[in-house]
This record gives C-alpha cells, sequence and structure tokens, in this order.
C-alpha cells in the first residue's frame, strides 16, 4: 500500500519549544518509528513535512544578518528548510533503522499566478508565537502581516496559494515503488508559477503553501492509497475541551462538508486539513487525520479520525478508553 504521511512543522517543534535543533531531533524521532514501522509492514512510506516554524525563524535570521549578507526571497528559503528538514527526517530515520533507504527529494510545487491569497490578506502563520502587543510593534517595525494563529498567541502571516501540482511527482513515486521512504513536499512545496514571457520555464514566488493541501495533490499524483494528515491530537472533535467534546473516529464526507461550513472546522486551524481529507476521500483513496504519537498503528484501524464516503458512514463517535 503507498501511504502518504503529512507531518506539521509543530510536530518537530513542539509548544514551548524554542526549536533547539536537539529538541527537533528527538521529535523526528517518534515520526521516524512510526515510519519504519509502516515500510516494515510492507508499505511505500512518503513523508512531507510543514515548516511552517522553521521558515519564519530561518527569515528572522535572515532579516537579522541583512546588513552583512544579502537575504533571500521566500522560495528560496523553502527550499532551504526542505533540505534542513529533509536530513533531520532522514537522520531519525536511520537511527530507527541504519538499513532503510531514504531520500529527501527537493520540491516544486506549481502555484496559480492570479490565485486569489496574492490579492487577499496573508493567512499562512509562520515562525514564533507573540503576545499581540509584541506581533503588531513587530509589524510596525518590518512591515510583516500579523493575526492571531487558533488561541495560541499572534503570528506573521504569508500568502499561502493553492498547489496545482508537484512538478516531480513521477520522481517520488518511483523511489516509493522502488522501496526507498521519500521525504518529499516539504513546507507545502517550494512555490512556483509559470514564468512571464520573455522569460520560460518555472518562476519562484513569494509565499508557503500550506502542507496539507499539497500533500493531497502528491498523494493523488502518485496514485496513493492512504493519506495520513498529523495534527496535535489523536482525533477531529467536536466542543473541543468542554464536557460535551466528542472525539470521532469516523466522519462522512457529507458530515465533513456541512461542519465545515458552519463553521466548525476554523481556516487557521483543522479547515485545511478537514478540506484536503475530503478532497483525497472523494474518490482517491482513504483519508485519515491523527497526531503523530498514534501514527504506527493507524492502519490498524483503532487510532484517528477517518473521513471516508458516504455509503460508508454514518459517522462515528470514537469509544471512549472505559468502552474500549
Amino acid at each position: 500500500m503507498r501511504v502518504v504521511i503529512a507531518l506539521g512543522g509543530n510536530a518537530l517543534i513542539r509548544a514551548g519549544e524554542r526549536g533547539h535543533w536537539d529538541e527537533q531531533r528527538r521529535n523526528a524521532l517518534s515520526a521516524a518509528r512510526a515510519a519504519a514501522r509502516l515500510r516494515r509492514a510492507g508499505h511505500q512510506i512518503v513523508l512531507a513535512h510543514g515548516n511552517g516554524p522553521q521558515v519564519g525563524m530561518l527569515a528572522l535570521q535572515q532579516a537579522c544578518a541583512a546588513d552583512e549578507a544579502p537575504g533571500l526571497p521566500f522560495d528560496a528559503l523553502v527550499a532551504m528548510t526542505q533540505g534542513q528538514m529533509g536530513y533531520l527526517l532522514q537522520q531519525a530515520l536511520g537511527e530507527v533503522d541504519r538499513d532503510l533507504p531514504t531520500a529527501t527529494i527537493l520540491t516544486r510545487a506549481v502555484v496559480a499566478h492570479d490565485d486569489p491569497a496574492f490579492a487577499s490578506p496573508p493567512t499562512k502563520p509562520i515562525g514564533p508565537f507573540y503576545d499581540e502587543p509584541e506581533a503588531r510593534r513587530l509589524a510596525s517595525e518590518r512591515g510583516w502581516a500579523v493575526g492571531p494563529d487558533a488561541g495560541r498567541g499572534w503570528r506573521r502571516l504569508i500568502a499561502s496559494p493553492r498547489p496545482v501540482q508537484v512538478v516531480e511527482h513521477e520522481h517520488i513515486a518511483l523511489l516509493a515503488r522502488c522501496g526507498v521512504v521519500v521525504v518529499a513536499a516539504g513546507g507545502g512545496g517550494i512555490p512556483v508559477t509559470e514564468a512571464r514571457p520573455p522569460a520560460d520555464g518555472l518562476a519562484g514566488v513569494e509565499a508557503v503553501i500550506d502542507k496539507d493541501r499539497c500533500a493531497t495533490e502528491l498523494a493523488i499524483q502518485i496514485g496513493a492509497e492512504v493519506l495520513i494528515l498529523t495534527t496535535g491530537v489523536q482525533w477531529v472533535s467536536f466542543d473541543y475541551g468542554t464536557r460535551w467534546q466528542r472525539d470521532m473516529a469516523r466522519l462522512t464526507i457529507s458530515d465533513a462538508l456541512r461542519h465545515l461550513r458552519e463553521g466548525d472546522f476554523p481556516a487557521g486551524s483543522m479547515g485545511p486539513k478537514i478540506e484536503s481529507a475530503v478532497r483525497f476521500a472523494s474518490g482517491n483513496g482513504r483519508a485519515v487525520i491523527t497526531d503523530p504519537a498514534h501514527l504506527s498503528h493507524v492502519l490498524d484501524g483503532g487510532d484517528g479520525t477517518w473521513i471516508v464516503p458516504d455509503d460508508e458512514g454514518p459517522s462515528r463517535v470514537a469509544p471512549t478508553p472505559a468502552a474500549a
């Protein structure tokens, strides 16, 4: 079975961490153990990942050194984080199983030059969290757009166009078919668009693509059978954090879309994951949303929220530990 796993950038830099290399290395081991277990079970594994914290911090480092070295555009920063995080994950995979073949593919994602994201206020949060006064001060000093991120604090915001195509999908599929654990589509892919005449080819753009959307397009293009989208919780839930919280083991496409329309899945939080899972489950394969801690056994059917066609419904609440 061919499986695409999308890891969030926050899976490698967790809440309360500054993002030191040793912290990221330890966090990467959890995902590496799960990927290695799935590969040993005979599955073809492609690891995609986000880069929101990492690319934001890299942009900060660039800004701090602007007097001594020229800064780079965001497409180059995304490429740099692909190499950085690919190396991180390959090292972690080698620590788990030194005989496991791995490869990182520098991956470009084509976006439309007239994507509405370029004409709208930016929505993609990157970099560290700030309190509101600090975020507004930095926005004034550095010309940033800033905004709240799912109640966790304020962050810098940047344009996030939708990916249309993953350029290197054939190379990724070939390596996966040969048994290589492939790290690809990092940070949502390096954002490129068709160059304007008289130039030819693809030109980089100032943006950071949502990793779930890019992982979904990649999964469709390489013919994956399962798409796993990781987040900070084991289940998709309603009334989260209240005594009425309901953890969902299964959501039909119709129910997922209805709750998306009703605002139960915010755009800056669970919304893109639900949207991506629905797109993949609508005729391409099976999609599941869970946290990195439960990746190892998600294909056994006991963990995570599966997004399924309506004829595989109805939607179902996960059993409580006591009931299980």
